[in-house]
């Protein structure tokens, strides 16, 4: 738990929602920060692994403290959501004068293959100054970073205007369905919400310190594809045209080799301008107008070699899934093999798949959609909220 980061989170909520000049009863950091610890370390020892999720054993986990410290919390959605899943809903009560703020984190993480790495990805270890364990990052640190907040409020006695929603969601890293259920059957308990925080940015941090902190306003969309070849399936000691295994890595390769246009959106835009301050020049040049340091070949690549910021300048496509014989003498009759594909907000979804199927180029490879792209969203910023942090972040 680093206290930098709960800090940011408590310092922007109490902002933005307590009255100027109230009195409060001051915040012990580091008390908070490894109590914090602690919490997360426990909390990364329940296996949320989706799937199957079990996202009910963690809503029980997150409730047992919400209900020491008298915060009212409910758990939700266990029938519409099956075995062992389950939505969590608390609130903070204000005196209701403004709209709430939600912090939304989701409860499951996604699969670990233990001998890849050095520690029981289940073990929540606390080893060189970090807290391991899968969920850390992607997203149990950021559900206990907004946890500690909502306890710091609430024991320091701050007089909010405005109520503070605390949800954890089931099943965000497949379907979405613990978010879809929840606004579906609980729209009473979200009408109020004026603003949302959840994941989506990433504070850089250099030798210990923060050099900027991040606010995401927009999510690229998944649109995730499984390509299909159909064959004939035979012996594998004597080879035919009608393997659908070349032909499908043929259509792959293809894909691999397929670097998608450069698009610059209004708030990638401005993420550059903003944090061009903090480098040298011709760095700053570039980043103080990114349309154009593209055309400059030198810019160009030392901009793209950031894999983030790559990402952030394009729809991207991740070959990700393989599958064809499970025999090694055995031809099969279907090859298949699944793309991670993520679009920028502004993005057409269909125009972007008929550019993938001009790329292969070859009919008998079939394109199924996964997952269709969530409706596009970028957030204002000229906002309380964010008016609110950039105080604090300049402070």
């Amino acid at each position: 738990m680093n206290k930098i980061i709960g800090g940011a989170v408590l310092s922007a909520l109490v902002l933005s929602a307590r009255p100027v000049g109230a009195q409060t009863r001051p915040v012990a950091w580091d008390a908070l920060a490894t109590e914090g610890t602690s919490i997360l370390a426990d909390y990364l020892r329940v296996n949320t692994t989706n799937p199957p999720g079990n996202e009910l054993a963690a809503a029980r986990f997150l409730k047992a403290i919400l209900d020491r410290e008298g915060i009212e919390a409910q758990i939700l959605d266990t029938v519409e959501l099956g075995p062992n899943r389950a939505n969590l809903y608390a609130r903070l009560r204000g005196n209701g004068t403004k709209r709430a703020i939600a912090l939304v984190h989701h409860m499951d993480v996604v699969p670990a293959t233990p001998s890849s790495w050095s520690v029981d990805p289940f073990s929540g270890v606390i080893k060189d100054g970090y807290i391991w364990g899968r969920g850390a990052l992607d997203m149990k640190g950021s559900g206990v970073a907004q946890l500690m907040a909502l306890l710091a409020i609430k024991r320091s006695g701050v007089p909010l205007t405005r109520d503070i929603v605390y949800i954890g969601n089931a099943d965000e890293e497949l379907t979405s369905t613990g978010g879809l259920v929840m606004v579906s059957r609980h729209p009473d308990l979200l009408k109020d919400v004026e603003y949302l925080i959840t994941e989506g940015a990433d504070n850089l941090v250099e030798n210990g310190k923060v050099v900027y902190f991040a606010v995401g306003v927009a999510e690229k969309r998944t649109f995730w594809q499984r390509l299909t070849v159909n064959g004939v399936p035979s012996h594998g000691s004597r080879p035919t045209r009608q393997n659908p295994v070349p032909r499908l890595v043929a259509a792959l390769y293809k894909i691999s080799q397929f670097e998608t246009p450069l698009h610059v959106t209004p708030g990638v835009d401005k993420f550059f301008r903003d944090i061009a301050r903090i480098y040298p020049e011709p760095q700053r040049k570039w980043l103080s107008d990114v349309s154009a340091a593209l055309n400059d070949p030198k810019a160009r690549e030392w901009i793209l070699s950031d894999v983030s910021w790559n990402a952030f300048l394009r729809n991207t496509i991740s070959l990700t899934g393989l599958t064809g014989s499970n025999k090694t003498n055995v031809i099969p009759g279907v090859a298949t093999a699944d793309i991670d594909v993520r679009l920028l907000p502004d993005q057409d979804a269909a125009e972007f798949l008929k550019t993938l199927q001009g790329v292969v180029g070859d009919t008998a490879v079939h394109f199924t959609t996964l997952l269709q792209p969530k409706t596009p969203l970028e957030s204002p910023i000229e906002t309380d909220l964010f008016r609110a942090i950039e105080r604090l972040v300049s402070r």
